[in-house]
């Protein structure tokens, strides 16, 4: 009977043990002020390094592309403006980024990561109305650009919320993000209609005013990739428990 009981006791105890075991992809930081940022940093750029293979047991097997529905830009007024709808897009090399640095408040969870990817490429569809640089430059085709040296700010403050297993995890309350890219490619091909002037123009006034066009194209892709970012923390947040990332002992 003694025995039954001990090894009773035994086994619980070594299934609590197991169960709160930390997991390999992710590395627990202590609350001390003057390690929580590094160690926030170096812990996420761990868990970047399992999630670009695919982590399992956070239900993730793939993070590449990115995919975002539609973004649209207009260029001038009037019924000869330039107006410009991307669908349908893909972009890879997201999963080559760094956490450079974290800045953090754990009593109010609030956070602000800033980040770098070396080179974003992107694929879409597009369709286009209006007039550019004189040339009448409605049609549709394929999209395509290259974005080097892309820096990023992501800021979040997250709520505490107690699971079904009994333990604390996190959700986002809102997140806010910003970013700016050194080095542009872009262009467009297979027009549609198959008219090489209107793709030589297109691709020349890209080229030429890439910098610009991202500006124009900016606050809506920052709205996307801020919905983006937030499913996707919501996603890890619901699989990893604060514990895991934070020591509260």
């Amino acid at each position: 009977m003694y025995y039954r009981i001990g090894f009773i006791l035994l086994v619980t105890v070594l299934g609590i043990s197991f169960a709160q075991e930390q997991p390999y992809y992710l590395q627990q930081c202590p609350r001390d002020e003057a390690q929580i940022n590094e160690c926030l940093r170096d812990s996420g750029n761990k868990l970047v390094h399992y999630l670009q293979k695919g982590v399992p047991e956070l239900d993730i097997y793939e993070i590449e592309p990115v995919q975002i529905d539609e973004i649209g830009i207009v260029l001038g007024s009037g019924p000869d403006g330039y107006r410009a709808l991307f669908r349908n897009i893909q972009a890879y090399g997201v999963s080559n980024i760094t956490v450079t640095n974290v800045r953090s408040d754990l009593d109010s969870l609030q956070f602000q990561l800033t980040c770098e990817i070396p080179r974003i490429r992107v694929k879409a569809q597009y369709r286009s109305t209006g007039v550019l640089i004189l040339v009448k430059a409605s049609g549709a085709g394929d999209y395509w650009g290259e974005y080097e040296g892309v820096k990023a700010k992501i800021y979040f403050k997250a709520v505490a919320n107690e699971g079904a297993d009994g333990r604390t995890y996190l959700t986002t309350d809102s997140v806010k993000m910003d970013f700016n890219v050194k080095e542009i490619q872009m262009g467009v091909d297979n027009i549609a209609n198959g008219n090489s002037v209107i793709q030589a123009a297109l691709n020349l006034f890209i080229n030429s005013n890439s910098q610009e066009l991202l500006k124009e194209m900016k606050p809506a892709l920052r709205t996307k990739l801020t919905l983006v970012i937030r499913n996707f923390m919501d996603r890890i947040f619901a699989k990893i428990p604060l514990d895991e990332w934070i020591n509260l002992n």
